[in-house]
């Protein structure tokens, strides 16, 4: 089977993906649907033509970097701060309740304790980019409930960057192996956060004036192309700077540059030349998901793998709907929030990845992320429809608060 390089990969990719997404749209379907057969037609796990699915999973990376920047554009900081009395306790308490559900998952199926935790904590992390695309698309982002969603989401990074420092020595307990002491693990730990609060501190402080005023600048030469340009290199290196120097996320690098634009001169028009690209990187994504996935696996675990999507949508959902409901949050979020969250993506792949390189994670296992995370996203645009019908009306509702005041400081 012969794999292809740069430019035969991405014209596969990109032919397909428009080719099956106009398919699904054509039968009612949700285009990304068709993006993901695309990457399974394309991947090594079937006949024919065969991408490079390493390249098209790093430059979808690109596209979750682009997406999150634009999220900035849209955010502020009291927007975050307003909804931090649900976000935090709802983002801890659903990855907490996704984790035991996949962790008891793993033990029914006979994994180890180690294999066990990776595949509950793979679980629990949604995907950046279905949640934000799914919100854009309803024109949410900047709404009430948006908030509360890219909130949640935020909260769910910092978790994740912290959770993947102390998992090698979590693996090695689990596994019954020295791994250090708790104490080497706690100073592992406050060395992460004091890191992360010092790149979040330069961008608040320093970022925030020095970014919006070199936009200016190259605004001044009346060159789109160059302050399109500029705009991507601002987010791609923050988001690398913010990941090989201060070990936080690209994620979390990126959107932090888009929010030390908000409210400038100048966002409007970066959120809007930077637009194309996200679209584009973010179809990518939805390819590269598919190019990973091994559809065997439906053959030869069809009942695990409809336990995991129990445990992603199911358990997952209904979480996140109590959550909500207990902090007195009206039908309509709690039921979005509820199918915004019942689904994994990105990060899922990244510590499963881990699991494998520390070698306590199956290729087996490995497949039923995967095949957890395409089913989700794939039925994540009927768990919207399902909410909007079952909240009364949630994305009116939305699209009327898109453009109001900050939120009142939420309690907590």
């Amino acid at each position: 089977m012969e794999h292809y390089g740069v430019f035969a990969t991405l014209t596969g990719a990109f032919v397909l993906a428009f080719a099956l997404g106009f398919l699904a749209l054509r039968v009612g379907l949700s285009p990304i649907v068709g993006y993901l057969l695309a990457g399974i037609a394309v991947g090594p796990h079937t006949p024919g033509f065969v991408g490079d699915s390493a390249l098209a999973v790093e430059l979808a990376e690109i596209g979750v970097v682009l997406l999150m920047f634009g999220v900035g554009l849209k955010f502020s900081i009291s927007d975050l701060l307003a909804v931090r009395g649900v976000a935090l306790p709802g983002a801890l308490g659903q990855m907490a309740v996704a984790t035991a559900l996949g962790y008891a998952l793993g033990y029914a199926l006979g994994l180890p304790p180690a294999e066990s935790f990776i595949l509950g904590f793979s679980l629990s992390v949604a995907s950046t980019v279905v949640l934000l695309r799914a919100l854009e698309e309803r024109k949410l982002v900047k709404s009430d409930n948006g908030r509360i969603c890219v909130g949640w989401l935020v909260i769910e990074d910092l978790a994740i960057v912290l959770g993947i420092v102390v998992l090698p020595a979590v693996i090695a307990a689990l596994s019954g192996e020295q791994a250090g002491t708790p104490t080497d693990v706690a100073i592992a730990l406050a060395m992460t956060l004091g890191k992360i609060a010092v790149f979040v501190a330069l961008m608040l402080v320093i970022g925030s004036r020095v970014i919006p005023w070199l936009l200016v600048r190259i605004a001044h030469f009346k060159s789109r192309e160059l302050l399109g340009l500029g705009t991507l290199a601002i987010a791609l290196g923050i988001a690398f700077a913010a990941d090989a120097w201060f070990d936080a996320s690209f994620a979390l690098g990126a959107f932090l540059a888009g929010l030390v634009l908000n409210g400038t001169k100048m966002s409007h028009r970066v959120a809007e030349d930077s637009l194309p690209l996200r679209d584009t990187f973010a179809v990518l994504f939805f390819v590269s998901v598919g190019m990973l996935f091994d559809p065997d696996i439906l053959i030869e675990a069809p009942l695990a793998i409809a336990a995991v999507v129990a445990i992603v949508i199911v358990g997952k959902g209904l979480t996140a709907l109590v959550i909500a409901m207990a902090f007195k949050q009206p039908a309509s979020t709690a039921w979005l929030v509820a199918a915004a969250l019942a689904q994994i993506g990105e990060f899922s792949f990244v510590l499963a990845g881990l699991g494998m390189s520390l070698d306590v994670l199956s290729e087996r296992t490995y497949n039923l992320i995967l095949a957890g995370a395409l089913i989700s996203i794939a039925l994540n645009p009927f768990m919207f429809n399902l909410a909007t019908m079952l909240g009364g009306g949630g994305r009116k509702e939305g699209q009327a608060k898109a453009e109001e005041a900050p939120l009142p400081a939420s309690p907590g």
